[in-house]
């Protein structure tokens, strides 16, 4: 087989060293702060921290408040599942787009909605008449509260995964089973679930793990509430008692990055014990019919749909248009001056917007790049080289299942100091969060540009070798195109995660750096709840402009270009 040319290694270092640059190194540095001493090897600070109450309580909170909410999203993302992927429900593609548009709103934009949707001063509910008494306890500052928001906004994740899961299914096996005799019940009991059971697992983890890294729910409720989780005593800390305490909160966030890399290990290791292999192609799956159910079906699911997106969304309309929280919404208290003010007044929001449009943007740009030819390097038949890009893709996935929080902790310890040789500091700068988006979200814009590349006929290489296509003219003329449209995909799902995120730019942002998510929550976090509903209702409307308009665009762009999109 014909040699690899020198830009093609150097192409492959390059990337290899960057990927352990952005993701391995902050986190080697971060787990050698909370892990070592003057002697090398040093666990006294972590045992010791193990001790404090304060983290004990926020331990076992995370790890509770996870697993309740994980529990509940992966019965109802399932239960979404299967309704939409197996039966003869109508309307099925609106559906999709709605159950799936909770994912692509912030967590903290969430939490902001439901606080004012269900508190005693809510907008609607006191026109309903419906709202609890003035000066009453919030429903939502408590445990269940908290654990109800993030099992809404981690069920879409397993919906989509259970979701795609069907697909994959052959129409055989549902075929086979019905010609037995087997009804709808036996079916999915003794077919259907079982052969889910991977996707379940990995569902449950994932929406575990999210949970864990949460940081916009956790704040917003569990401060209120005094149920205080990890994420959330880390910014505390930090935000406390500044940089000199980075040693102590390095450990804490060593101890919320070991909960999280456990629990992938372990799904790993059950998802490979349930594992089993189907024959035949995918099709799809069959459609159940509902009969004479169908319209109660749907009634019952629109009213779901409509329960958890236009209450909060209708409370956070009626919070921005009021002079004041807590005034009734009527003519005399209508008002568009919440808008005029984080749209033209305060120049903090549009430097927000500046801000969260060019680094995310960037970042989905970087990440589409490294992402077509990280996808070449793990599909090259050169096993050296395959070996060397999965490097880059265990710390990449690594650094993505980190809860984010931690990243960025990880990140302060690498650029606190400046650059070696440059002499140029990038803490306190925007270009830290660039950095950060990279690392994070390098993962959800590598998954599908893989999985293009695992479908490609090897014969394309070999023909292009032999005609005396370079390195980066096949790559340009041949690989590019045909992993185009899911490198598109992966990049508008990174641009929609990184531009509306607050996790990870919690702690890294300074004045004159912020972003959209820092705003609305530092808004929130500071008492100006109209101002940061008008802010919160921008950023969905922006949201919801961007998804409509991909959506527009799905019959002139290639199949899979679209995430949500079949």
């Amino acid at each position: 087989m014909q040699t690899s040319l020198p830009s093609e290694k150097a192409t492959l270092v390059a990337l290899v060293a960057g990927a352990t640059a952005v993701c391995g190194l902050p986190l080697l540095l971060l787990f050698r702060t909370g892990l070592t001493g003057e002697t090398g090897l040093d666990l006294a600070p972590l045992l010791e921290a193990m001790q404090n109450r304060s983290v004990q309580r926020a331990l076992w909170n995370s790890i509770e408040s996870s697993f309740l909410s994980a529990l509940v999203a992966t019965v109802l993302g399932t239960l979404l599942a299967l309704l939409v992927g197996l039966t003869d429900l109508r309307a099925k593609g609106l559906l999709v787009f709605l159950l799936l548009l909770p994912m692509m709103i912030p967590p903290h934009v969430t939490a902001i909605a439901w606080i004012q949707a269900l508190g005693p001063a809510s907008p609607v509910l006191r026109w309903l008449g419906m709202a609890p008494e003035l000066g009453s306890t919030h429903p939502l500052y408590s445990r269940e509260g908290l654990v109800l928001l993030l099992s809404l906004q981690h069920s879409p994740l397993v919906f989509l995964l259970v979701r795609a899961a069907l697909r994959s299914f052959p129409r055989e096996l549902s075929d086979a089973a019905r010609i037995s005799g087997a009804g709808t019940w036996t079916l999915l009991r003794r077919i259907t679930l079982p052969l889910l059971g991977p996707s379940l697992l990995a569902g449950f983890a994932l929406a575990f793990v999210s949970a864990l890294g949460n940081f916009g729910i956790n704040a917003l409720i569990g401060i209120p509430a005094r149920y205080t989780t990890l994420p959330v005593l880390v910014w505390r800390r930090l935000a406390s008692f500044g940089p000199d305490i980075l040693p102590n909160v390095a450990v804490i966030s060593v101890i919320l990055a070991l909960v999280a890399l456990v629990a992938i290990m372990i799904q790993s290791l059950l998802q490979k014990r349930m594992r089993a292999s189907l024959i035949g192609l995918p099709q799809d799956p069959l459609a159940i019919s509902l009969g004479r159910k169908r319209p109660f079906v749907e009634a019952l699911l629109w009213s779901f749909v409509a329960l958890v997106l236009l209450l909060p969304a209708a409370s956070l309309i009626a919070t921005s248009l009021v002079r004041t929280y807590g005034l009734p919404l009527g003519l005399d208290t209508l008002t568009l001056e919440n808008f005029v003010e984080v749209i033209w007044r305060q120049s903090v929001t549009l430097r927000a917007f500046a801000n969260s449009t060019l680094i995310a943007s960037t970042a989905a740009v970087i990440i589409a790049v490294a992402s077509l030819l990280l996808g070449y390097f793990l599909t090259h038949r050169n096993g050296g080289h395959r070996r060397w890009a999965e490097l880059a893709l265990t710390q990449s996935e690594i650094a993505f299942a980190v809860p984010g929080l931690v990243m960025s902790i990880a990140f302060i310890l690498a650029f606190i100091r400046p650059l070696p040789i440059l002499d140029v500091s990038l803490y306190g700068t925007l270009w830290i969060i660039l950095i950060a988006y990279v690392s994070v979200f390098l993962a959800v814009g590598l998954k599908p540009v893989l999985a293009a590349f695992l479908q490609m006929d090897g014969s394309l290489e070999d023909a292009a070798r032999v005609s005396g296509a370079g390195f980066f003219t096949r790559i340009r003329r041949i690989f590019s195109p045909l992993a185009a449209p899911s490198a598109a995909s992966g990049a508008i799902l990174v641009f929609l995660t990184a531009y509306n995120e607050v996790t990870v730019s919690a702690l890294l942002w300074s004045t004159g750096n912020e972003t959209i998510g820092t705003t609305i929550f530092n808004y929130e976090d500071g008492g100006y709840t109209t101002l940061a509903a008008a802010m919160s209702v921008v950023v969905v409307v922006a949201t919801l402009a961007i998804m409509l308009t991909m959506n527009a665009l799905s019959k002139r762009v290639p199949a899979g270009t679209i995430p949500w999109k079949d």
